[in-house]
């Protein structure tokens, strides 16, 4: 089985949205500890979403068909969700939940909704956007599918933008793994950022 490096490469005290871009540039990204400090990551193997490479299966594409998508109308809304202290695993404190905002109030993290029949907030994602680099942050759902066809919407705009994209998932996670998400290491992801990192904005 081959091995895979998690690659914790530092930690700081503080986080803020400068800091936050100024990381994603060099390939690395923060997760709260436990809200006393912030670790710093660039995973060997790293998990990204080719454009080209997304799965969308029979049942999934007919549960897209009651979702309609929508992008940075409810930014705050997603962010919360995703930020629930409550859900399992979460990695979002106040600290980088502000940071995020920052972050959107800049022009460089957006949300994609996947709203019901009725409009309301059904799931979601947020991202952060710099030149043709897009991480994938966060995804929620309230119900079935929603998070996945935010996804589509998102994956579908990215290809809309006509320039080379690199969309980064951090890791690679089975249920990543089912969408499409493939491995490539570090150094690889690394040569692919710079070719991006400095094009227009995507979004």
């Amino acid at each position: 089985m081959a091995s895979e490096k998690r690659e914790l490469v530092g930690f700081s005290r503080g986080i803020d949205a400068g800091l936050m871009l100024e990381g994603y540039r060099k390939g690395v990204f923060a997760m709260s500890y436990w809200g006393l400090m912030y670790q710093w990551w660039s995973p060997d193997p790293r998990g990204i979403l080719p454009l080209d490479g997304l799965r969308v299966s029979r049942s999934l594409r007919k549960s897209a068909s009651h979702y309609r998508v929508s992008f940075d109308e409810d930014f705050d809304e997603v962010l919360a969700f995703c930020a629930d202290p409550q859900r399992p695993g979460g990695w979002i404190d106040p600290g980088l939940e502000a940071a995020y905002r920052d972050l959107h109030r800049l022009g460089h993290a957006h949300s994609v909704e996947a709203r019901d029949s009725e409009g309301g907030l059904a799931g979601g994602l947020f991202v952060v956007n710099i030149g043709g680099f897009v991480s994938g942050e966060s995804m929620f759902h309230r119900a079935r599918d929603a998070s996945k066809v935010a996804l589509i919407g998102l994956v579908e705009r990215l290809r809309d933008s006509g320039q080379p994209v690199l969309l980064d998932t951090q890791w690679r996670t089975e249920h990543l793994a089912s969408l499409g998400v493939v491995d490539v290491p570090r150094p690889h992801y690394l040569a692919r950022l710079r070719q991006v990192i400095d094009l227009p904005d995507v979004w």
